[in-house]
């Protein structure tokens, strides 16, 4: 097993390494282009999309909705209410409920009218009605009554003696049929049909049975054809041969997933290491000389330009910044000054406002028992 082990381990190892490492660099590149490209890029996207769909959706439907829909909407609220709603109730209050209360009077009094007449219309009916129902009573009492009871008797008569026919027709009609029909029919079962239904069903039996045989031993054939020829070779074949391969490469396919998995930990130690190395070696080629000229020529001549260049400059601007805003202000006050002089010049002296005492008035002494604040009780 060691022996199988080993080589297998040593070989995936050397090929998962590259794999490994160029997976590593690959994860790195990503993250860094995720947070250095795609992060920004899609704040940006975002931020420009959002304003987008302001500009294109939000402000024109907020327009359109405020200014065309809501005083459109008003204006027909307008228009309906003056030329719909104010029409229809003055219809209604001056026109339609005059007319109904017409309508309504109208239809009190023909009914009234109708009301009267099937009144007198329906006395009429019901005295004719009282006398057709006077004459139907004793019609139905003098003539129709003893006619019923005549027919009755001979229909009585009648069925007495379609009864009587019946009755000895049926009789013979049994006698003739039972020794007509069915005597025979019995001695023709009896003694026919039963002897040929057995004898019939013992040959269908035997029949049955000397075919069960055939397909029985036919079946026993195929059966141990199909076994000696199928079967027992097949059985032999999964039992010496799949089996023993089966194992085989169970054990190979595991060995190769632990070395796989193993390989892939000793090469992300392996790369990581490189990575490391890489690093440092970057750093100390590329940022410590950097920083080192920055730290040591860089900043001292930044140093020194502000010093000397770049402080006197701005102190300079400063002072000209200064005298240019005073010398502006100066220009500005005499401006100002020429035009009151010749606001004064053409339209003379403004007037001055009155001076407005804004002191609050002194109140009068104080109210006693002898004083009085009314004019009509002072003294």
């Amino acid at each position: 097993m060691v022996a199988v082990r080993l080589p297998v381990r040593i070989v995936v190892l050397v090929l998962v390494v590259p794999v490994r490492m160029v997976w590593d660099a690959l994860v790195v590149a990503g993250r860094f282009l995720n947070d250095a490209v795609l992060r920004p890029v899609g704040r940006a996207l975002e931020w420009t999309l959002m304003w987008v769909g302001r500009v294109v959706f939000v402000w024109p439907l907020v327009g359109l909705w405020r200014y065309v829909l809501v005083p459109l909407g008003t204006a027909l609220a307008w228009l309906g209410h003056v030329f719909v709603v104010v029409p229809s109730v003055w219809l209604y209050r001056y026109v339609l409920t005059p007319v109904g209360q017409a309508l309504a009077w109208c239809a009190r009094g023909i009914g009234a009218a109708i009301v009267w007449c099937a009144r007198g219309i329906g006395a009429a009916l019901a005295w004719c009605g009282r006398g057709i129902g006077a004459a139907l009573a004793w019609v139905y009492a003098r003539v129709l009554t003893p006619v019923g009871h005549a027919f009755m008797w001979v229909l009585k008569g009648l069925g007495a003696v379609l009864a009587a026919l019946g009755v000895g027709i049926y009789t013979v009609v049994a006698w003739l049929v039972r020794y007509l029909v069915v005597v025979p029919a019995v001695w023709v079962y009896e003694w026919i049909l039963t002897p040929v239904g057995h004898a019939i069903a013992w040959c269908a039996k035997g029949l049955v049975w000397g075919l069960g045989m055939i397909v029985t031993g036919i079946g026993i054939a195929l059966y141990w054809i199909a076994r000696i020829l199928l079967v027992l070779p097949a059985l032999a074949l999964w039992r010496w041969v799949l089996v023993p391969v089966g194992r085989v490469l169970a054990v190979v396919g595991r060995e190769i997933g632990e070395a796989l998995g193993h390989a892939w930990r000793i090469a992300g130690h392996i790369s990581l290491a490189v990575g490391r190395f890489l690093g440092t070696l970057f750093r100390w080629i590329f940022v410590e000389p950097v920083r080192w000229a920055y730290r040591s020529v860089l900043t001292p001549v930044g140093h020194a330009v502000r010093d000397a260049v770049l402080r006197p400059v701005a102190e300079a601007a400063r002072g000209v910044g200064r005298v240019t805003r005073q010398a502006l202000a100066s220009a500005r006050e005499s401006a100002r000054q020429a035009r009151a002089d010749f606001r004064r010049m053409v339209f003379g002296e403004p007037r001055r406002p009155q001076v407005v005492e804004r002191r609050e008035p002194t109140g009068g002494d104080t109210r006693t028992l002898g004083t009085s604040t009314t004019a009509l009780t002072k003294d």
